[in-house]
C-alpha cells in the first residue's frame, strides 16, 4: 500500500543517486529504539535494494510496529502491504496472507485513497495465481477505478498491467497486450518509482514470454537491460531481468547468449531469491540439454531441484536422452498429474514432452490422451503457442497411427505457427515430424526436403542431438562410418584438412561453439581424444 508522499520522493532520489549503500551504512549502526518508523522504512528499503531480504523484512516490521504504536494507520497499512508482497515473493504465502490481512484491517480505518487500490492489486494477483480469474478481474477493475479517482503513477501502472495479464489469461490477447504496452509507456518514460518500475518490467516481459510474443519480449527486455544498468550493482532487479533475457535469447535461438545470461542470473539471485536462481539453473540446463551437454544439464537440473524447483519437463527429457525411458515416462506422467496448478504454457510443455516419450516407447494410448488434453488447453485460449503445440502433438500421434495425410495437414499448420512465432527450434522439430509424416504418406521427395531444412536449422542452432537424429532419417545415412552424421563427416573432412575451429565455422556458416560441440560428440563416436586421432580415423575410412 505505497504512498505518494515524501517517502516515495526519497526513494526516487536515493535510486537516482545510487545512494542505497550510504543510507544502509548510516542507519544500520543506529540504535533501533532511537529510530522513527520512517527511518526504519528507509533502512528496509536500502536493505532490499542491496539484496538483503531478511534485513529488509526485519526493519520493515519495526517500521510497522512503530506506526501502530504511534497511531499512524496509513503508514502501518503501507508497511503491512509491502511485507505481504515481500513474503509472497520469497515463497512464504501463509506469512504473506497474514500481512495482507493486517493491511486490510488498517485500511478500514482510513479514508479511501491510492493505498486501497494497491491492496486490491495484491488481492487480484493472489486470485490470479489461485486460478480464480473472474475474482481477479473484478478486483483489478476496482483498483483501476480507484486509480482514476486518486491519480498515482505507480498504482495506475500496476492496475493497468495486472488487468492486461488477467485479460490475456481469459483469452482476450489483443486487449490484454494493449494494456501491457500502455503500462510500459509509463515505465519507459520514467514516471514510476524504481520498485514498481522493476515489478512492471518483470511481469510484462514474463507475460509476453508466456504467450511466446518473442518480438515484444525482446524489445521490453532490452529496455529493462538499459534501466538495470542505472541501478546499483547489488540490486536484485538485474538478476531478475536477466532470467527473462536468457529465456528470450533461448527462444530466438541465441543459445550461447542465453546460457551466459542464465548462468550469471543463478549467481546473482542465490542470496536474494533462491527460487529465481533455481529457475535460472533450469534455463541453463535446458540449453545444455539441447546442445548435447548432458552432464552439464544434469548438474543444473540437480541444483534447481536442491533449491525446490521441479525441473520438468527438462529433466525427464534428459533421462530420455540418456536412454532411461521408463524414468522419463514415469516422471512426466507424475508431473502431468499435478500440472493443473501450473500455467497453461507449463501444462502444454509437460504434455508435449509426454507425447514425445510415449510415442518413442509405442504407448499410443498415453500419447493420444496427452495430445487430446493439449487440444483442450489450446481451444479458445487465443494463444498461438498453445495451438502450435497442440497441432504438433496431434500430427505426431496421427503419424504413429498411420494417418499420414491428416498428420501432414496438422504439421503444416504447426510449422506455420512456429515460424510466425519466430521460434526456430520448435519450427525445426515440427519439420522433422512433417518429413516423417510425408514419408508415411508416400511423398519421399518432400520428406527429404523437410528433413534437410530441419537439419540446417538444427546446425545453425547448435542442437547437435536433434541434428544427429534428423540426419539419421536421411537416405544413405547408415553407410557413414562410426555412426557419424552427414554434418559430422563434413566437420571431420575439414579437421583432416588442418582447418581450425574458426575456419570450419566460417566455411560451414555455423558458430565456433557448434563446431566444438560437434567435435566433442564425434570424438566419443570415433573413440578418439585428439584432432590427430580424428584425422587418422578420417583417412582410414576414406573420409579425408
Amino acid at each position: 500500500m505505497p504512498e505518494s508522499t515524501a517517502g516515495v520522493d526519497a526513494e526516487r532520489v536515493a535510486a537516482r543517486q545510487t545512494s542505497w549503500a550510504e543510507i544502509y551504512d548510516t542507519l544500520r549502526v543506529r540504535d533501533p529504539s532511537d529510530m522513527t518508523p520512517r527511518e526504519h522504512e528507509q533502512l528496509a528499503d536500502a536493505a532490499w535494494w542491496l539484496s538483503k531480504p531478511s534485513e529488509s523484512i526485519a526493519a520493515r516490521q519495526r517500521a510497522y510496529s512503530g506506526s501502530v504504536e504511534s497511531g499512524d494507520a496509513e503508514h502501518a497499512a503501507t508497511m503491512a502491504a509491502r511485507l505481504s508482497i515481500e513474503h509472497f515473493g520469497r515463497g512464504d504465502p501463509a506469512v504473506g496472507a497474514g500481512w495482507l490481512m493486517k493491511a486490510r484491517r488498517h485500511a478500514d480505518d482510513i479514508p479511501e485513497g491510492a493505498g486501497h487500490g494497491f491492496l486490491l492489486v495484491v488481492e487480484a494477483t493472489i486470485a490470479r495465481y489461485s486460478g480464480d480469474l473472474p475474482r481477479a478481474q473484478e478486483l483489478v477493475e476496482r483498483a483501476t477505478g480507484i486509480a482514476r479517482r486518486f491519480p498515482d503513477p505507480d498504482l495506475t501502472a500496476m492496475a493497468i498491467h495486472t488487468q492486461g495479464i488477467v485479460l490475456i489469461l481469459l483469452g482476450e490477447i489483443d486487449r490484454g497486450v494493449a494494456l501491457l504496452d500502455e503500462a510500459m509507456a509509463s515505465v519507459v518514460s520514467g514516471q514510476l518509482t524504481p520498485f514498481f518500475t522493476g515489478i512492471v518490467y518483470c511481469n510484462v516481459i514474463g507475460t509476453c514470454l508466456e504467450i511466446a510474443d518473442v518480438r515484444r519480449a525482446d524489445q521490453w527486455s532490452e529496455a529493462a537491460r538499459v534501466w538495470c544498468e542505472s541501478l546499483p550493482p547489488e540490486s536484485p532487479f538485474p538478476g531478475m531481468c536477466r532470467i527473462n533475457r536468457a529465456e528470450v535469447a533461448r527462444l530466438r535461438g541465441a543459445w550461447s547468449e542465453a546460457e551466459a545470461e542464465a548462468t550469471r542470473a543463478s549467481v546473482e539471485l542465490m542470496g536474494f531469491d533462491p527460487m529465481g536462481a533455481a529457475q535460472a539453473f533450469y534455463e541453463t540446463g535446458e540449453i545444455r540439454r539441447r546442445i548435447g551437454n548432458l552432464a552439464g544439464a544434469e548438474e543444473c537440473f540437480a541444483r534447481a531441484r536442491e533449491i525446490g524447483f521441479d525441473p520438468q519437463p527438462g529433466l525427464a527429457l534428459l533421462r530420455f536422452s540418456q536412454g532411461k525411458t521408463d524414468a522419463a515416462l514415469s516422471a512426466l506422467t507424475l508431473a502431468v498429474g499435478t500440472s493443473p496448478r501450473e500455467s497453461r504454457l507449463q501444462q502444454a510443455r509437460l504434455l508435449a514432452a509426454l507425447v514425445d516419450v510415449a510415442l518413442a516407447v509405442q504407448d499410443l494410448d498415453a500419447a493420444t490422451g496427452a495430445a487430446d488434453r493439449l487440444a483442450e488447453l489450446a481451444e479458445g485460449s487465443g494463444q498461438s503457442i498453445l495451438q502450435a503445440t497442440a497441432e504438433t502433438a496431434a500430427g505426431a500421434v496421427q503419424t504413429a497411427r498411420g494417418d499420414g495425410r491428416a498428420a501432414v495437414d496438422s504439421l503444416r499448420r504447426a510449422g506455420g505457427m512456429w515460424r510466425d512465432l519466430r521460434l526456430p527450434y520448435e519450427a525445426a522439430r515440427a519439420r522433422v515430424l512433417l518429413g516423417q509424416a510425408l514419408r508415411a504418406a508416400g511423398d519421399e521427395d518432400d520428406a527429404v526436403f523437410e528433413l534437410r531444412s530441419a537439419i540446417a536449422a538444427f546446425d545453425r542452432l547448435g542442437a547437435v542431438p536433434d541434428l544427429d537424429a534428423a540426419s539419421a532419417l536421411l537416405p544413405g545415412t547408415d553407410a557413414l562410418p562410426g555412426g557419424l552424421s552427414p554434418r559430422e563427416v563434413q566437420v571431420l573432412r575439414l579437421v583432416a584438412a588442418g582447418k581450425s575451429n574458426r575456419e570450419i565455422a566460417a566455411e560451414l556458416v555455423i558458430s565456433e561453439h557448434t563446431v566444438a560441440r560437434h567435435l566433442q560428440n564425434m570424438f566419443v563416436k570415433m573413440g578418439v581424444s585428439s584432432r590427430s586421432a580424428a584425422t587418422a580415423f578420417a583417412f582410414e575410412h576414406d573420409i579425408a
